[in-house]
Parts: structure tokens; C-alpha cells; sequence
């Protein structure tokens, strides 16, 4: 498995220079959309991309979308470059910094300064954007989120919220790692896409449980399969990382709120959930809708 695996790591270790652009949220300020800072990855023109190829919006964290020196995290470089390689457009999507925010990990769940509302709002922004650019598949969009981000895949695919089931575009697939599920699974879901989610069984911080009792749940939608949870043994909060487990004494909320979270890497659910992930995206993103131009 960790063989088969191997050449989109290898692919992740590509130097790939992202765009900047704006991108306009579905969230208005003054009657006027926010503009997000996002960071384009093109697909290398090959034999995998056509003239107008699938693009996928990566959804990050409440750490935001960014290292310790202001660069693009490792994490967000690495998919981009990996899913670059697979003949796929990236939009990594920040949401923090043009609102003033660093970080919402800190943040007590109910006080943070940016609701899901508003990230729901920003991710339907990114589909239309990326909709409306002539080397982008519209037929052919998904998102891809990670904690906070995989909560925002879960609130912009789930027809029980209004702007959601309103919305004129809706992704081909989403996916989720290790989300924050107890809001949908508490207000039913009924999804717009096929659905993916990557959990930690060991995870303390965004518990598999809810996710996985989302996926049973799930109200049927027409033509579409239902969401998929998959656990990872002994696997924590941020598994796809290669950083060892750490305590986060800092972090408020968690399954024990006040005694902080456990966050950190294991090599088996890296590789396994790397494997899952394409595979997932690459069937769901194989042709495009005879409807398509």
C-alpha cells in the first residue's frame, strides 16, 4: 500500500509557483462580497489535462492556511502539488486573514470570530469563481477540507441549510478529514455531492463517532451515493501530517474541554487516507457531464 502510495508523495515533493488571487465570498460587507485571498496551483499542461480540467477548493483548518514564516503550509503545498499531478486545478482558499484572524483554534466553539456560516459562505463563493474561468471543467468541482475546513466541506454540501440548497452550483465530490461533525449530524444532512470522510479513531479533538453516525443517518438525496466514513486505528487529530503527536494544552474545545487535544502524524493513516483520497477523487472526477459544453 505504502508502495502505491509513493508516487503521489513523490509528486507532492514538486517546487510548484501558486498565483494569488482574489476570490469573492458569497459573504457580503457593506453590500459588497468579501474578497478572499486564494492561491491558484495550475495544472501542468500534459496528457492529463484537457483545455479546461477538474479543480478542487482545499478548505484549511483553524490554524489557517499558513507556516510559522507566512509561507503556504506544508500540508496545503503538499495536496496542491499532489493533486496537481493527477491533471487537476487547486484553489487553496483563505478565509482568516482577509477578516483580521490568525488563528480560531484558541477560540472557544460559539465566540469564534468567524462563524461556519461565513466559511459555508466562502466555499460556495470559490465554486462559482472557479466556475466562471475558461480552463476550469464547471461540471468537474470539489472540495477538500481539514478539521474546521472538513466542517465547511459538511456545510456547503448539506441541503438542510438554506443558501446551500439555493446555491446554483454544486460540487461533484466532497471530502473531509477528520471533521467536526456534530452540528450536521444534529441537523440531519441530505448531501449535494458524494461524500468522503477521513477520521481518527484516538481523535480528541474532532471525535470519529459523529461522523461516522452522520454517514448511517444521512437522508437520501437523488443520484447520489451516500457519505462514507473511514476510521484510522490509533490514529489522531492531523493524521496526514508528518509531525509527532503533540498535546495542545492551548486548544479550548475538544472532548474534554480544558485538557487540551492531541494532534500530530501516523505514517499508516498518511499513506492509507493519501491512497482513499484519489481513489475517491478520481472516480468522482473521471468524465465530465455530457451537459458540459
Amino acid at each position: 500500500m505504502a508502495l502505491q502510495c509513493a508516487p503521489a508523495l513523490a509528486a507532492a515533493e514538486a517546487k510548484a509557483e501558486a498565483e494569488k488571487v482574489q476570490v469573492p465570498s458569497l459573504d457580503l460587507r457593506a453590500g459588497q462580497p468579501l474578497p478572499l485571498l486564494g492561491h491558484w496551483f495550475a495544472a501542468a499542461p500534459g496528457a492529463k489535462t484537457a483545455a479546461r480540467a477538474p479543480a478542487i477548493v482545499l478548505l484549511h483548518g483553524c490554524g489557517g492556511a499558513y507556516g510559522r514564516k507566512g509561507e503556504l503550509s506544508e500540508r496545503m503545498q503538499d495536496y496542491s502539488h499532489t493533486l496537481n499531478a493527477e491533471g487537476w486545478h487547486v484553489l487553496v482558499l483563505d478565509s482568516l486573514t482577509p477578516r483580521g484572524e490568525r488563528e480560531l483554534c484558541t477560540q472557544k466553539i460559539g465566540t469564534r470570530a468567524i462563524t461556519m456560516t461565513e466559511r459555508r459562505r466562502d466555499a460556495l463563493g470559490a465554486l462559482q469563481w472557479l466556475a466562471a474561468r475558461p480552463d476550469v471543467d464547471a461540471s468537474r468541482l470539489a472540495l477538500l477540507g481539514w478539521s474546521n475546513g472538513g466542517s465547511t466541506v459538511l456545510a456547503s454540501t448539506n441541503l438542510k441549510h438554506t443558501e446551500v440548497k439555493a446555491a446554483p452550483l454544486r460540487p461533484r465530490a466532497a471530502a473531509a478529514f477528520y471533521p467536526g461533525c456534530e452540528a450536521d449530524q444534529k441537523r440531519g444532512y441530505a448531501p449535494t455531492a458524494p461524500l468522503l470522510m477521513l477520521t481518527g479513531a484516538a481523535d480528541d479533538w474532532t471525535p470519529a463517532a459523529p461522523c461516522e453516525a452522520l454517514a448511517r443517518e444521512a437522508q437520501p438525496s437523488s443520484g447520489i451515493a451516500p457519505p462514507k466514513s473511514v476510521s484510522y486505528a490509533g490514529a489522531f487529530h492531523g493524521f496526514d501530517a508528518k509531525t509527532p503527536v503533540r498535546l495542545r494544552a492551548d486548544v479550548p474545545n475538544g472532548v474534554k474541554p480544558g485538557a487540551g487535544v492531541h494532534v500530530g502524524g501516523q505514517t499508516e493513516a498518511l499513506a492509507q487516507s493519501r491512497i482513499a483520497l484519489l481513489d475517491f477523487l478520481r472516480e468522482q472526477l473521471r468524465e465530465p457531464l455530457r451537459t458540459q459544453p
